[in-house]
């Protein structure tokens, strides 16, 4: 009896236990329970989180590398220029002033050479009469070469016949002296015939067959043919001098014509060769005739260009100027603009020609969102023309910007400030756009410093691209052969 009253006196015990125990649990959940106050923070919190990983997830961000430099000029020709004095000399007096503009031509200064050997004033006149007599000089030796040449041409026709006729003489001579040979040799038969004729009648004249006229005939035959023998020597003997005189004739001819063509000819060379000086001091003269028309010219500034003087570095009057000086600055007039930036040799690499660019142009107010262009306030577009191919010297590369005409024209852009108010010189802040990336990735690259990302072109397209390109090419080659 008394173990069922322990027992349940036990039992008892044990729900007041669990009784107490539960109570106190409940008492503790009731102290650590949030308050309902902040479950709306809890809740915002957990919406700015999903939000912001969505931002950085999809929200995209424009990538970009910033450059300073200044306003410029594309074209070379158009760019501010410095006039500068071409001869040494004094200033004698500026026509216009700083500021004004100015019409290609038109005087700007003017200089007095002090140059001694142009000091002169009448060189000009005493030049041109020194070529106006080597003119005439040369006119004269011009005539005189003319002549000589058609006194050449006559002497060479009479030579041309005379010679022949000197021949023909001598020929007639060979023949004379043939024929006094000939005729001497029939002399000497006769005279041999009359001998024997005379001797067999003074035979017979012995034996008083012939009568004594008959010998006396015989006797004068021999003494006639004797006479005539001699007769044909003396003739032989003139006909060989004749032949010998005639060889001298033509000998004498022969030289004294050559004799005078070589007159003739070097009279001709050295009318030649005075020609030729006269050519060429007449030449020197014409130099220094333009080199004192130019040098007279070159006393007179004038502006190169169409434009503004900017600034005037020489202004005394009298004050003396070298060549090479810089008188004063122009700044041509054009329409033509552009901003040269400069890159560090971490940033270039990224950028290549064409790159959109974002600028900020000194005393334009701007605020400009790098990783959103498009809801910056101020800036102007433009588009990367060139890009250097070594740098500075300093690590630094030139990139050179010019207006974005697709876009201004497109009308997604405003167009640049006119030249009047953006000025050649003046600072300009730029950003060129790079690729556009997520936000959670920009910043992750910001945390590890990481370079901006480029994106490349495949090497399968990069390949395909140049086989068109080189298809292209051999085409145009094969219809150029065609």
């Amino acid at each position: 009896m008394s173990a069922k009253v322990n027992e349940g006196a036990r039992t008892r015990l044990a729900k007041a236990k669990d009784i107490t125990s539960a109570n106190t649990v409940i008492k503790s959940m009731d102290l650590i329970r949030t308050s309902h106050a902040l479950r709306p923070v809890a809740i915002a919190l957990i919406l700015l989180l999903s939000i912001l990983v969505v931002c950085l997830i999809y929200v995209p961000w424009q990538q970009s590398v910033t450059g300073y430099g200044r306003v410029t000029i594309f074209s070379p020709m158009d760019r501010p220029q410095n006039i500068e004095a071409q001869i040494p000399g004094r200033l004698v007096k500026w026509t216009i002033f700083e500021g004004q503009e100015v019409r290609e031509g038109d005087v700007i200064a003017e200089l007095s050479d002090i140059d001694s050997k142009f000091l002169d004033t009448s060189q000009t006149s005493r030049l041109e009469s020194q070529r106006d007599f080597l003119i005439n000089s040369l006119n004269q030796s011009i005539s005189r070469q003319a002549a000589l040449s058609a006194q050449l041409n006559d002497l060479t026709g009479s030579r041309n016949v005379a010679i022949p006729a000197a021949d023909q003489r001598a020929k007639q001579g060979i023949d004379r002296l043939k024929l006094a040979e000939q005729n001497l040799e029939q002399s000497r038969q006769a005279v041999t015939t009359s001998e024997l004729n005379l001797k067999r009648l003074q035979e017979l004249f012995d034996k008083g067959l012939r009568s004594k006229r008959d010998l006396e005939l015989a006797e004068l035959d021999i003494v006639t043919a004797r006479t005539r023998l001699e007769s044909m020597v003396a003739s032989l003997d003139v006909a060989k001098k004749d032949l010998l005189v005639v060889n001298y004739d033509k000998d004498r001819v022969v030289n004294d014509t050559s004799a005078q063509l070589n007159s003739i000819r070097a009279s001709l060379a050295s009318v030649g060769e005075t020609i030729a000086k006269t050519n060429s001091d007449l030449q020197k003269l014409e130099v220094d005739i333009s080199n004192v028309s130019h040098r007279s010219e070159q006393r007179i500034v004038r502006a190169p260009r169409s434009g503004r003087l900017a600034r005037v570095m020489k202004t005394g009057q009298g004050e003396t100027v070298k060549a090479g000086d810089i008188l004063a600055v122009l700044v041509p007039k054009t329409t033509d603009q552009a901003v040269e930036l400069w890159l560090t040799d971490f940033d270039a690499p990224l950028v290549s020609v064409g790159r959109q660019v974002r600028l900020n142009f000194a005393g334009w107010p701007a605020i400009q969102f790098v990783g959103w262009p498009s809801v910056a306030v101020g800036t102007f577009a433009g588009k990367v023309k060139v890009m250097d191919a070594v740098d500075d010297g300093k690590s630094r590369f030139r990139i050179i910007i010019v207006p974005d005409e697709d876009a201004i024209k497109a009308g997604k852009e405003e167009r640049w400030p006119p030249l009047d108010q953006l000025r050649p010189g003046a600072e300009v802040n730029g950003w060129v756009m790079l690729d556009t990336v997520s936000l959670g990735f920009e910043l992750w690259r910001q945390f590890n410093a990481f370079p901006p990302t480029v994106k490349r072109e495949p090497i399968g397209e990069k390949s395909k691209q140049m086989g068109d390109s080189k298809d292209k090419k051999e085409d145009k080659k094969s219809s150029d052969d065609k």
